[in-house]
Formats: structure tokens, C-alpha cells, sequence
């Protein structure tokens, strides 16, 4: 069961990630909607190996520094603000979608001529310049992963594996949607996507202050 709870932490955290709307999910979307599934898996599928370097440098950077209990209160305090901030942002836009990304025939951000190698390099830059990944790592990854008791190698390296499959699955469910709704799919895509996003948000939020109140305030008082 523990070994279990770690492969579902690291894939639920992974899919928090990627239902954020930004640069990434839109690239896969607009490269699938005009050119079909594969140059999406092969982009999609480099952005999970950039996500999970920094998943990587996360886990290992936070061990040393989240024995001092300054750090775990600023780590909770602003990874807490922050996912609150992201829930209200997803909930928003899922009121107030925006235009659905472009579709055969229309510009699109990326070279129709990729080839696979060059599309998932694509991705691996597109993950690891992602403003929304870098301040997603920087400020709540810490404390999620802090959450998660992934402390040994053994451990980490389970929940590094849980949040690739994560990764790959969305890009797998979002390929796979694009390519079959086409332009049927791209408004209402991006809403479902926020929905998801907001609710997933809003759980990881209650998770971690929760986590946060019993482990900082209620048993330092006991």
C-alpha cells in the first residue's frame, strides 16, 4: 500500500502540472489539431522527461532543506497561497475559456516539419522554459513532494515513476482527443481542461494545508 500511495502521489501531482493551460498543453494541442497524433506524442513526450528533471532536482533539493522548520513554514505558507491562487485562476477560466487553438490551415506555433527526435527535444525546451513549471517547482512542488515521504532512493525513485506516467498519460489522453475532435474539440477541450485543473488544484490545496496545520502548529503544541 505504500508503494502504491507513492506511484498515485507522483501521478496526480504530474497531472496537476500538466492541466495547467500554458505553453506546453497548447503546442501539443495546436501540433496534434493540424498534423495528427504522432508529432504531438513525440512533443508531449519530451516535455515529460523536462517536467521530470524538475521533479527530480525538486525531490532531491528539499530532503536537506525541509529539516529546518523556517523553511517547511515558508514552504507551506507560500506553496498553500499559491495553489489557492491557481485554483481561483482555473475556476475563471473555466468560466471564460479561451479561443480554441488553431487547426488545419491556420498558423500554428510549431514547425509542421518536425521530426520525431527534433519534436521531443522540442518538448524537453518547452518543458524546462515553461514560466508556469518553473514557478509551479519553485514554489508548490516543495511542498507536495515534501507530502509525499519520498525520502529514500527507493522511494523517490517510485514516485519519480508515478509522476512520468502522469505525464505520459495526459499526453497520450490529450494527443488522442485532439486528433479525433480536430475542430469539434477545441474550445470545449480547453474547458474540460480547466475544470479538471481547478478541481485538482482545490484538492491539492486542502492537502496541503491540512498537512501543513497538523504537522507545523498541532504537533509542535503537543
Amino acid at each position: 500500500m505504500p508503494h502504491f500511495s507513492l506511484l498515485s502521489d507522483g501521478f496526480f501531482l504530474s497531472l496537476s502540472l500538466c492541466l495547467d493551460i500554458g505553453l506546453v498543453n497548447v503546442a501539443i494541442i495546436s501540433l496534434t489539431l493540424s498534423h495528427g497524433f504522432k508529432p504531438g506524442f513525440w512533443l508531449g513526450l519530451g516535455s515529460c522527461f523536462g517536467d521530470l528533471t524538475y521533479a527530480a532536482l525538486a525531490l532531491a533539493g528539499m530532503a536537506a532543506l525541509l529539516q529546518f522548520e523556517p523553511v517547511r513554514w515558508v514552504v507551506w505558507i507560500g506553496g498553500s497561497a499559491i495553489l489557492l491562487m491557481l485554483t481561483f485562476k482555473m475556476a475563471r477560466e473555466a468560466l471564460n475559456p479561451a479561443a480554441a487553438p488553431p487547426v488545419e490551415g491556420e498558423a500554428d506555433p510549431v514547425s509542421p516539419a518536425l521530426s520525431p527526435w527534433r519534436g521531443f527535444l522540442r518538448g524537453v525546451l518547452l518543458a524546462l522554459s515553461s514560466p508556469s513549471a518553473i514557478l509551479w517547482f519553485a514554489a508548490v512542488g516543495g511542498a507536495l513532494i515534501a507530502k509525499s515521504g519520498a525520502t529514500s532512493a527507493g522511494a523517490a525513485a517510485l514516485f519519480l515513476c508515478g509522476f512520468f506516467l502522469g505525464g505520459l498519460g495526459w499526453t497520450l489522453f490529450l494527443c488522442s482527443l485532439a486528433s479525433h475532435g480536430r475542430k469539434r474539440a477545441g474550445t470545449t477541450l480547453l474547458r474540460a481542461c480547466h475544470v479538471l485543473s481547478a478541481l485538482l488544484f482545490a484538492y491539492f490545496s486542502y492537502s496541503v494545508i491540512v498537512h501543513g496545520y497538523r504537522d507545523l502548529i498541532v504537533q509542535h503544541a503537543s
